[in-house]
């Protein structure tokens, strides 16, 4: 069974708590990989890069804060 057919069976969850669970982590991990290129932009004086980097790194907070919320909500429910 390839990870594309898989429906909980291996697992034990759902494919979709499983994406939800994933996608959270993913948002939280790039956040702190961002950190690092911020800091490496703005070493190296590229201000542009840097905010390219921090905007992005932003967007990754918001996506992990609105995973918790919804794991969240679904935990409690």
């Amino acid at each position: 069974m390839s990870a594309a057919t898989e429906t909980g069976d291996v697992t034990g969850t759902k494919d979709k708590d499983y994406n939800l669970i994933w996608f959270t982590e993913q948002c939280l991990s790039n956040a702190l990989r961002l950190e690092t290129y911020v800091q490496d932009a703005e070493r190296d004086g590229d201000n542009e890069l840097a905010d390219l980097f921090r905007k992005a790194q932003s967007d990754s907070r918001k996506g992990a804060e609105q995973g918790k919320a919804l794991l969240r909500s679904r935990m409690s429910g």
